[in-house]
Order: C-alpha cells, then sequence, then structure tokens
C-alpha cells in the first residue's frame, strides 16, 4: 500500500524552498484593485473602499477604485462593453484585490456580486484574478454580522484568490463615519488599519511566486505539460549564468 498507484509522476512537483525564492524580486508599488458594493450617493461601502485605499497609499501600494455605475448585468452584454473591459483589465493590471460589499438580506449585493460574475476565471490564456491577494470587508446598517465577509471568501476561494486571514465588518456604518464621508477613530477604523496593513505584506510576499503557487498537478497532467517548480528553477538559473 505505499505505492502511489493512482499518482501520474512525470507531472508531479515535489514543494521546496529552493522553488520558492526569488532571484529578483519586484520593486513596484503593490497594485491594488478595490471593488465595493452600492450605487447609493451616501454609500458605506464606497466609503470604507475609499478609507482603504488612503491607508494603502500610506502603505506604498498604487490603487484603483472600479466604479460600478453603468456595469450591465451578467450576459446582458457583450465582455466588449466599456464598463466589463474597464474591470478585466484593471484585474489583471493588479496584484492584489480589496472587496467590500454592503449586507443585503443575509448575503452580499447583487451591485457586488455582478462584478464578480463579469471577471472569468480564464479567458484567452489569462486568468484576472488567479493568484492574487485579496481582502475582503463589509459594512451593516444593524448590529455586527460576518455573513457578506464569508459569503466573499468563498468568491476568492472560488476565485483562486489568496484571501488574508482578518477581515471587516463594520456595524452601525451610518455611525462610523463623519459628514465629510471620513472614518471616524475607533476599533473599527483600527481593524481596518491590521487588514490593509496584511494585504499589502502577503501581496509583496505572493506577487513574484503567484506562478508557483498556483500550479496545479491536476492542471499539468491534463494539459500535458511539465511541472511549473522546473521550469522556474532552470529560469531562475539561467538568470544566474546570464548575470
Amino acid at each position: 500500500m505505499s505505492e502511489l498507484i493512482a499518482l501520474s509522476p512525470e507531472f508531479v512537483d515535489p514543494p521546496t524552498l529552493e522553488k520558492l525564492s526569488i532571484e529578483r524580486a519586484s520593486t513596484h508599488p503593490p497594485r491594488v484593485l478595490l471593488l465595493y458594493g452600492s450605487l447609493r450617493d451616501r454609500s458605506y461601502s464606497r466609503l470604507l473602499v475609499e478609507e482603504a485605499e488612503q491607508l494603502l497609499r500610506r502603505f506604498g501600494a498604487e490603487t484603483r477604485i472600479y466604479d460600478p455605475r453603468g456595469l450591465p448585468q451578467p450576459d446582458d452584454a457583450s465582455p466588449d462593453h466599456p464598463k466589463v473591459a474597464e474591470l478585466r483589465e484593471a484585474s489583471i493590471w493588479s496584484e492584489g484585490h480589496v472587496w467590500c460589499s454592503p449586507e443585503r438580506h443575509g448575503t452580499i449585493t447583487g451591485i457586488f456580486k455582478s462584478q464578480i460574475d463579469w471577471l472569468p476565471l480564464e479567458s484567452g490564456g489569462v486568468r484576472p484574478t488567479q493568484g492574487r491577494t485579496l481582502a475582503v470587508m463589509q459594512v451593516n446598517a444593524g448590529s455586527q454580522s460576518f455573513n457578506a465577509v464569508n459569503a466573499l471568501r468563498i468568491l476568492g476561494r472560488w476565485m483562486r484568490m489568496i484571501t488574508v486571514p482578518n477581515q471587516s465588518s463594520v456595524a452601525k456604518a451610518y455611525d462610523e463615519f463623519d459628514e465629510a464621508g471620513r472614518m471616524k477613530p475607533s476599533a473599527y477604523y483600527d481593524r481596518l488599519v491590521d487588514v490593509m496593513e496584511e494585504l499589502v505584506k502577503f501581496t509583496l510576499l505572493t506577487r513574484d511566486r503567484a506562478d508557483y503557487l498556483v500550479d496545479r498537478y491536476s492542471e499539468r497532467k491534463s494539459e500535458g505539460r511539465s511541472p511549473h517548480g522546473q521550469a522556474y528553477i532552470a529560469a531562475a538559473q539561467q538568470q544566474q549564468v546570464s548575470s
């Protein structure tokens, strides 16, 4: 019983520290896309995202906030619709995401879900979410809940993203922002700082290793290709020789 009779050894790539090493780390600012889930004039999910953007910039990241106004319902327009193309291009540009939705009827809003539904797992060999980091947040009209962030974590896993452990859930959001739309000092704000700090750390840690981290045995087998880890080491060794 010690032999792995169902395993195809030519597609196996045992993980090692060597394969996780980086010859030359990226030096550009981490690129983060932020999505929110409400179209209200005073949208608390948007305000929380804008506060998160300020923190991300303070931590050295480059950011983009996507405005979902004008995004058609999934399958109600072609992928070359300007708002769809803008969303997909922004996700391809990104190395990390921040997702924030209000909790409505115990889960995320349709506005937010439509944005994710327009992001394909794969299109033309490009995967606009796979391997990117993700931080999840929600705002509540009433007492604190975690239904929306739990739903966002499921979505993140489905989109093959690396979701950071920490998260933000802001209860009675209408009390947490001033008239100018800035977040007041509170434990909720402190948690937001924690989450954005963690997102930047995980993005810096994984962005140069993402291709290797999401390279899977089952996909290598179905595509009949060699382990990425072997190519990863060979490329690193070749780079060492040429430099």
